[in-house]
């Protein structure tokens, strides 16, 4: 198996990332040596960079797709050859053991990982070892490129949706910030079959572009108050709003917005609507008008989308492979590994409709 292999490495705060080898260790029995076929840039490796005092030498990326080289001597559920998806959820978070992070090092030092550090899935690198928790076969028909994204965002939107929100047929949706798990929660709604579909973002562009995923109408938060636009839209008064209101942004003012876009309980209803925070709250805490509350809102997070891999990616990949999941079209643009300090620079800017990716 390779010692070495090249990795995108942030060395210094604020410095661009470097492209130089890692030290890979010998396996443990639970590890998993996987050669990487591609990766995706989330917002929240950018989170990762920005942190006042980020811990270094620090491998990032936690959603890709590879091949499988080597398996230590524990690993039954996946063999040399085969395709794997690789997340930042344990593959059975109920009755699978704890994950066991490689010792994975640079120049001396410990690689570190970024948050869930516990779990150790890095995949800004062209070969990671991983523990098999982190690791789930994917079925060889399915495109390695598409389905990069799986591991986060797709899991986390769509799962946010079926899992944490539960839509169901003909219930109201709004997305504030459709990149590409904003993206993936409206096309999981649509496989749930909501109607209508509200895409919400400051870009008249991402809106059409969410058409693609199940969106069926759009507000452009630029052209006034996206909450008021949305009550208009669902007939004013008390009671107006959505069934789900998912904010997959994470700013005080998104996060404040959906529970004020989720209907008020309705005469005979246990609870009103819902707002599901998907995003990675950062930033100033929100601070939700507490009369809002009165209205028997619930107001929900959605870690991971409440996603079990084991579960939920097959039947997601068996979706693409159908269809009804359009994974294809959310990559919208590529990078090489050397592009890296590039590829965050474009999302950072909002250059990216969908989901970007890096292929080896």
């Amino acid at each position: 198996m390779p010692t070495k292999t090249p990795a995108a490495i942030l060395i210094e705060k604020d410095r661009p990332m470097v492209i130089d080898d890692i030290e890979l260790p010998d396996l443990g029995p639970s590890h998993v040596l996987v050669k990487q076929f591609a990766t995706g840039v989330c917002h929240s490796q950018l989170h990762e960079l920005d942190r006042p005092q980020p811990t270094v030498p620090l491998v990032l990326g936690h959603e890709s797709t590879g091949v499988v080289v080597a398996m230590g001597k524990d690993v039954t559920h996946v063999k040399e050859g085969d395709h794997v998806m690789v997340t930042w959820v344990q593959r059975n978070p109920v009755n699978g053991p704890r994950p066991v992070p490689a010792k994975v090092s640079y120049k001396g030092e410990e690689v570190k990982y970024g948050a869930p550090a516990n779990v150790g899935t890095f995949t800004w690198a062209e070969s990671v070892v991983v523990d098999e928790q982190m690791v789930v076969p994917l079925d060889k028909a399915a495109d390695v490129d598409a389905t990069a994204p799986v591991g986060c965002a797709v899991m986390t939107g769509v799962g946010a949706a079926i899992n944490a929100a539960m839509v169901r047929p003909g219930e109201s949706v709004a997305v504030i910030g459709v990149g590409g798990v904003g993206l993936s929660v409206v096309a999981g709604a649509a496989i749930a079959g909501a109607y209508p579909i509200v895409a919400v973002d400051l870009s008249d562009e991402k809106i059409e572009f969410a058409k693609q995923f199940g969106a069926t109408h759009g507000v452009n938060a630029r052209n006034g108050d996206p909450v008021e636009q949305i009550r208009e839209m669902f007939g004013g008064g008390f009671t107006a709003g959505v069934d789900h209101a998912f904010d997959a942004i994470g700013l005080k003012i998104t996060m404040e917005q959906s529970l004020m876009m989720a209907r008020a309980r309705r005469p005979g209803d246990r609870e009103g609507g819902q707002a599901i925070v998907v995003g990675v709250p950062h930033g100033e805490p929100a601070t939700p008008p507490m009369g809002m509350l009165f209205g028997g809102k619930v107001y929900r997070g959605a870690p991971g989308g409440c996603s079990i891999p084991d579960r939920d990616f097959p039947m997601m990949i068996r979706w693409f492979l159908e269809g009804r999941l359009p994974l294809d079209k959310m990559v919208t643009k590529t990078y090489k590994l050397e592009q890296i300090n590039e590829a965050c620079d474009d999302l950072r800017a909002g250059k990216i409709a969908g989901r970007s990716i890096v292929k080896f």
